[in-house]
């Protein structure tokens, strides 16, 4: 009789999470519900789930965590301007390009608004790599804030779990301008690529996940001497930055931007 009350629990907790889930999704992705994927591999993920999922990365049990940054207080306004006229038929384009939006701002007023895939404005969609510009600019106000000394200092300095790697001679500069000659693969199409694989990492204990993915990287040249694209160093310039604060990096830039 306990075994049946505590599997009837179980499931009740279940639904209730899996309401409470539903309930998180906007409108458009409710209408998409079959389509959101059940593995983290985003790489590979169909169209249709891209087309899901990219409304909901935050909501999905299947990846990390999420961390909500708190609006500032004083936004700065986004005036509309005369309509941008041109010389192409925009949705055509959109569909053509599977684009959710498209948003042309210039001389601080927007002057192109448009939406695709069933999504609006009061939705929410993946940015993806535009963090790698926010993060890099919370490295600027870390060094204005002084946490940190030197563009020059060494990762390692904040970062001193990966001192004994490849990391070991690179500098912030370096990482940030992805010059830091470690070996990385960013292949999107290719399963076994570095990108593919560091966000299925399991750690060490104790380490944090993509810190122990990223020291076991071999140096492929001397650092300063090849630029080479890898979302992993953008990831390590996040850490880095939380090191040197102490302070959560979505809370850092609640703060600041």
């Amino acid at each position: 009789m306990k075994i049946n009350k505590l599997a009837f629990g179980l499931i009740a907790a279940l639904a209730l999470a899996s309401t409470a889930g539903w309930l998180s999704l906007d409108k458009e992705t409710r209408g998409l519900l079959a389509s959101l994927p059940t593995n983290r591999d985003l790489l590979f993920w169909s169209q249709p789930q891209r087309d899901a999922a990219f409304r909901a990365l935050d909501r999905l049990p299947v990846l990390a965590r999420a961390h909500i940054v708190p609006a500032g207080r004083t936004p700065s306004p986004l005036p509309s301007g005369p309509a941008l006229k041109l010389p192409l038929d925009v949705d055509t384009y959109m569909a053509g390009q599977r684009s959710a939006a498209l948003l042309i701002v210039h001389d601080g007023k927007l002057r192109l608004e448009r939406y695709g895939l069933g999504f609006d404005g009061s939705g929410r969609w993946t940015s993806f790599s535009v963090a790698k510009s926010i993060t890099s600019t919370l490295v600027g106000a870390a060094i204005r804030d002084g946490y940190i000394k030197s563009m020059d200092d060494k990762v390692t300095d904040y970062v001193p779990q990966l001192k004994g790697s490849a990391y070991d001679d690179v500098s912030i500069r370096q990482l940030l301008t992805m010059t830091s000659g470690v070996q990385w693969h960013e292949d999107y199409a290719d399963p076994n690529s570095d990108v593919a694989r560091f966000n299925n990492h399991k750690p060490e204990e104790g380490v944090d996940a993509l810190v122990s993915y990223m020291r076991r990287l071999t140096r492929a040249v001397p650092p300063g001497t090849r630029w080479n694209y890898s979302t992993g160093e953008t990831n390590l310039v996040g850490i880095l930055v939380n090191q040197a604060t102490k302070i959560p990096l979505a809370t850092y830039l609640s703060e600041k931007i």
